[in-house]
């Protein structure tokens, strides 16, 4: 059985001015890893679970401005693919009443998240607006190759690493996983087969495996260089890209029907690629 601790906190000992550690564990038939990227549950239980990619991901919380800057729309969500502000991710801009948030996110170590941030706010005309937090957190690109140990211990959420590539979209999929890896244990205390936590993962992928896969080689392939970014908004501007994109997002599914949009999208797509068609 694991054993997690379940709580922490210090007090000054009496006359000294130090602090002393209190701690407690408790013991369980089944501990459900919910505690987010680079998991400490995950990495003392699960076997391959540091073999994954991350997003590092960094935004600023401001202050809307009074006089918001020409084009600002506060109903709309701006999406920014430039080299400058992510090597292979995107930029962006997303209104939150009176505060926005300015940020983007990168897996090149090297690449400067705040000076991007800053860059982006000049674009933006929100250089003067005031900054009330900043925040930066890794974000995971790629499912995990195991989400469990084999006897009692099951992920979920971040710690799965089960948020979208190109998008980093997490909180549908955390729920999804969360219900999965609940069931999952729940047939291991009713029926004491420990195989039955693989089921979490092999539900989930069979669901969204595709989807993952298909966004994964988008964001490497159109996120590598500005010409092919400039050329991936192109063809985001055409009206079966938006339909079936809207519908696969809105489903969280591969859109199978429309088979005409499928073929004009793939003759679309050729066309970006030779360069052939206009940006």
């Amino acid at each position: 059985m694991p054993t997690a601790p379940a709580s922490s906190n210090s007090r000054p000992r009496s006359g000294t001015g130090k602090s002393v550690q209190h701690t407690a564990s408790v013991r369980a038939r089944v501990v459900i890893g919910a505690d987010g990227a680079r998991s400490e549950v995950a990495r003392q239980t699960v076997p391959g679970a540091e073999r994954t990619k991350y997003v590092f991901a960094y935004h600023e919380i401001i202050r809307t401005p009074a006089a918001p800057p020409q084009g600002y729309d506060g109903s709309r969500c701006d999406v920014y693919y430039r080299g400058s502000l992510s090597p292979d991710f995107y930029g962006w801009v997303f209104p939150h009443g009176d505060t926005l948030s300015v940020g983007t996110g990168s897996a090149d170590k090297g690449f400067s998240l705040r000076g991007a941030v800053a860059g982006l706010r000049d674009a933006a005309g929100l250089h003067e607006a005031e900054t009330l937090r900043r925040e930066g957190a890794p974000i995971p690109m790629k499912p995990l190759p195991r989400w469990d140990n084999g006897r009692d211990v099951v992920l979920a959420g971040d710690a799965a690493g089960v948020v979208a590539p190109a998008s980093g979209e997490g909180i549908y999929y955390a729920m999804t996983g969360g219900r999965l890896a609940g069931e999952a244990a729940d047939a291991l205390l009713r029926t004491g087969e420990v195989r039955s936590l693989a089921m979490a993962r092999k539900r989930f992928m069979r669901a969204h495996g595709k989807v993952f896969w298909v966004l994964g080689v988008m964001q490497h392939f159109w996120y590598s260089s500005d010409r092919r970014r400039e050329r991936f908004v192109s063809i985001c501007r055409d009206r079966d890209v938006q339909q079936l994109t809207f519908e696969s997002y809105m489903n969280k599914e591969l859109v199978r029907k429309k088979p005409m949009a499928h073929v004009r999208i793939f003759f679309k797509d050729l066309a970006h690629l030779f360069g052939v068609a206009r940006v």
